[in-house]
């Protein structure tokens, strides 16, 4: 219920109110006939609705009470008046009013008048404090906003857009858009269209109007700004206007040219890095025939110490030496042609065969480490398309890791497992090769393929990640599975020669 106050000049009338707003419920928070005092009265008695009769005595009528509660207090006024004359309801309606009764009145017409009045004057109230809530937001974000309604007039203008476009606060409302807000090209410099223009022309737009523009301010300053908008909803699929944000973008593109210059100077850092990492797979590729090389040669001098000499012998480890020397001329090659981006040797090959050489070229370290080792695969393979010499180093690479992975598992326990199938819905060969080494730490699968990662205590790490490079250089993909209790299984495949015949039995 209401706590009214009654302004009525007529104490017969102001009783009878009085009266009926008590019986409906209401209390009357006083009454009083001096127009003058009114104002005062209902702030101090803290009235939620005033009832002015137009004609009071004394020098203050109460049009001009009611003018002077409206700018003084936030309170409804309901008129009351005997005389509905066009200059009464003229000079009354320019006090905004909550409403009028002509007197005489019915019981039923006051309650429904109060009744409007105050629930209208709480819904103004509620919707006057969401404004302010929403202007207070709008003014405390970092983006510039422009408010335009349906004719293109700006009605709300934040802090940030009166900056950027450089009017002064209160001159911007209701001025058209283009004059506000006043962009060019970029490059070109020819004047641009805001993007709010073409929403209240096109609702159906809102929102997919993005673009960067330059910003001509009106006291001469120009910035570049990304702009957006948004049509504004009306009553019925009307519209009630559009929004209008953007946002300031020297700041970003400073940011943006010293992210590309710390990007140039990390390139730099990562040319030094590109040399190491060749400098390390290399010396990596190297050091493998290098040392079969030197062993099959101290092999080789032993058997000639003996007495008499095994020429036999020795003839098979100067063999050996000459296929590591031509195997570390091969390396070398290919390490020239990836550094001068040529292509690679593509050609038709029996995985097969390549494999049985593999295992002769690392036989004296497969010997040496006491590795038990088995080949898995069946009698014949389609042929792959693959370049020689680097697969070849892939092969190298995976065995020599697996007798790596095992160094510390006692003799007995040391198993190679190679295995070779064929995938003819994949139309590719998968080459498996199985260690019981001491298996990968949690989380590594996926690790120990990226440059410089390793679980040696004397590893560059660099292995393989250059065997995951040339085989998917080839099509294939390079992959590391735990086993289970321990070792692990690295997987390869390469693409079948389309059309191409099994390759013949080994002979």
């Amino acid at each position: 219920m209401a706590n009214i106050l009654i302004v009525e000049d007529d104490r017969i009338v102001a009783r009878d109110i009085r009266q009926q707003l008590e019986a409906m419920g209401h209390t009357v928070a006083g009454m009083t006939a001096d127009g003058a005092q009114a104002p005062a009265l209902a702030r101090s008695a803290g009235a939620d609705l005033v009832l002015m009769d137009i004609r009071l005595a004394g020098a203050v009528d109460g049009i001009q009470a009611a003018r002077a509660i409206r700018e003084q207090c936030d309170i409804p006024v309901i008129f009351l008046t005997a005389y509905a004359d066009d200059e009464t309801i003229r000079r009354a309606n320019l006090t905004e009013p909550f409403g009028y009764l002509l007197k005489p009145f019915e019981t039923s017409q006051l309650r429904t008048v109060v009744e409007m009045a105050v629930y209208k004057h709480a819904a103004e109230r509620r919707l006057r404090q969401s404004e302010r809530r929403y202007a207070a937001t709008l003014a405390s974000i970092g983006d510039a906003v422009i408010v335009v309604d349906p004719g293109a007039l700006v009605s709300y203008i934040n802090p940030v857009a009166l900056r950027l476009t450089g009017w002064p606060a209160g001159k911007a409302e209701g001025q058209p858009l283009d004059a506000v807000f006043r962009v060019v090209d970029e490059t070109m410099r020819s004047p641009l269209r805001c993007t709010a223009l073409d929403v209240l022309r096109d609702p159906a737009q809102g929102g997919q109007l993005v673009r960067t523009a330059l910003l001509l301010s009106r006291t001469g300053e120009e910035w570049p700004v990304e702009e957006q908008s948004t049509p504004l909803a009306g009553e019925r699929e009307t519209s009630a206007g559009a929004v209008l944000v953007f946002r300031e973008l020297s700041g970003r593109r400073a940011m943006e040219r010293a992210l590309r210059h710390a990007h140039r100077e990390l390139g730099k850092a990562s040319l030094l890095t590109s040399m190491g990492e060749v400098t390390a797979s290399i010396a990596h590729e190297i050091n493998q025939p290098l040392a079969a090389i030197v062993t099959n040669a101290s092999a080789g001098l032993n058997w000639l110490r003996k007495a008499p000499p095994e020429l036999d012998e020795t003839r098979q480890c100067l063999e050996r030496i000459k296929a590591d020397g031509s195997r570390a001329a091969d390396v070398i090659a290919s390490l020239r042609n990836l550094v001068k981006s040529a292509g690679t040797s593509v050609a038709e090959l029996d995985l097969q065969s390549l494999l049985r050489q593999a295992v002769e070229l690392m036989r004296p370290e497969i010997d040496r480490h006491g590795v038990r080792l088995q080949v898995q695969s069946r009698d014949t393979l389609p042929q792959v398309l693959a370049d020689r010499v680097q697969i070849q180093q892939v092969l190298i690479n995976l065995i020599a890791n697996a007798i790596d992975a095992m160094a510390a598992q006692p003799p007995g326990a040391r198993s190679l497992t190679i295995s070779l199938r064929i995938d003819p819905a994949a139309g590719k060969v998968h080459l498996a090769v199985a260690d019981t080494g001491t298996g990968l730490p949690p989380g590594a699968a996926a690790d120990i393929f990226k440059p410089f990662f390793t679980t040696k205590a004397d590893g560059m790490g660099m292995g393989l990640a250059i065997c995951r490079t040339i085989v998917e250089a080839h099509g294939g993909s390079l992959a590391a599975t735990p086993m289970l209790p321990h070792g692990t299984v690295l997987t390869f495949d390469l693409p079948l020669a389309a059309g191409m015949p099994p390759a013949a039995p080994p002979g």
